[in-house]
């Protein structure tokens, strides 16, 4: 089987353009092709089966573009041994074989300009590829950013796996890139998704929608702990920041995952989200499976008497040492907290929180210690 004449003639006039992004709707039977002079489309008139039709197509494509009829799996494999640079011509090239795993690798690649960014959005349009866009502080910055928000925004409700909500809440909450209204609408919908609410405490923890007032010893503690905090004391630091009304917030947020979450997805992240919270202290190097090491590395930690900042911290507030334990046992928590359990097995929503009581049982006790 070979191309029609009237196709192979219209696809090497396009390609003989200034072309900067092809894609093929194989429904469709539609080359549609993106050129420095706008968009221009090809309705294939196929000789044989669609299937065959399409691959003799995109063998032309990669011929024209690569010189070789392989398309992207050959050619990437040489792709990659490429110097820095030749990438963004290489990049841009993928972009002309009229195939989605080819758009997927450039919105990939580390490094991306922002032309070559909206073609490949225009190529290939996904919440994958917005949220791995999204990725990249350049086109965060760019004025593509708040087009691929409002996809991501709207796709949303029909996001299937728990890890893609939380991904794309926390992408969209970059750079201000979300007005109030849509940040209050995003903090609603968590109510129903408890998965939306962990998006919210990777990307801003110190400024969550939902505040309950600072706790009562927020003030006190503050006085005393002043001339701590402007020495760079790291425990006096941690310590004000979750009796803070935004962290007394953030503990209540944590609380409403644990205490309804339905995904192993939602617990690793927001385990991640807690440990990033944490990662100032000394402790939060030390990443435990087992709760019960960290509350004795606490108590090890504390009569050791070898950290010198901890020391000062205790001596200025002793009356507060329960909340400084139960901040320094939390700090050492982490996704390698959870492999003990979710290592041995696979279950969900009411009995994934059952299996995880062992775990969350000890954290809610550390946590309360520390809110009103």
């Amino acid at each position: 089987m070979q191309l029609s004449n009237e196709d192979n003639l219209r696809l090497n006039v396009l390609l003989a353009q200034d072309l900067k992004a092809v894609r093929i709707d194989e429904s469709k039977m539609i080359v549609y092709a993106l050129s420095s002079r706008g968009d221009a489309k090809i309705q294939l008139n196929p000789t044989g089966k669609d299937e065959k039709y399409i691959r003799l197509v995109k063998e032309l494509l990669s011929n024209k573009i690569m010189g070789s009829p392989g398309g992207y799996p050959v050619y990437i494999k040489r792709w990659t041994r490429m110097g820095q640079e030749r990438q963004q011509e290489s990049l841009a090239q993928l972009l002309l074989l009229g195939e989605p795993e080819a758009v997927v690798a450039v919105v990939h690649a580390p490094t991306l300009s922002t032309d070559i960014a909206r073609h490949a959005w225009w190529a290939f349009p996904s919440s994958e590829n917005a949220r791995r866009l999204l990725e990249k502080k350049s086109i965060v910055d760019s004025d593509l950013a708040r087009e691929l928000v409002e996809f991501l925004l709207e796709f949303l409700p029909f996001e299937i796996e728990h890890r893609d909500m939380i991904d794309s809440v926390r992408l969209c909450l970059q750079n201000d890139l979300l007005t109030a209204a849509e940040i209050d609408d995003l903090w609603k919908r968590a109510r129903r998704k408890q998965s939306l609410y962990v998006g919210f405490l990777h990307s801003q923890p110190d400024a969550l929608p939902d505040q309950a007032g600072a706790h009562p010893l927020y003030k006190p503690l503050q006085q005393s702990l002043q001339p701590l905090v402007e020495q760079g004391n790291v425990y006096a630091i941690q310590l004000l920041r979750y009796l803070s009304e935004p962290g007394q917030g953030f503990l209540r947020t944590i609380i409403r995952v644990l205490e309804k979450a339905a995904s192993q997805d939602t617990i690793v992240s927001l385990f991640q989200a807690l440990s990033n919270y944490n990662r100032l202290l000394p402790l939060a190097s030390v990443k435990q499976r087992d709760i019960k090491n960290a509350e004795q590395l606490v108590t090890v930690w504390i009569s050791g008497k070898q950290d010198e900042q901890l020391v000062s911290c205790l001596e200025a507030c002793a009356q507060y040492s329960d909340q400084i334990r139960a901040m320094l046992v939390i700090s050492q928590l982490d996704e390698v907290t959870l492999f003990p359990i979710f290592g041995l097995t696979d279950a969900l929503g009411t009995v994934m929180r059952k299996k995880l009581e062992p775990v969350t049982g000890p954290l809610l006790q550390h946590i309360r210690q520390l809110l009103h």
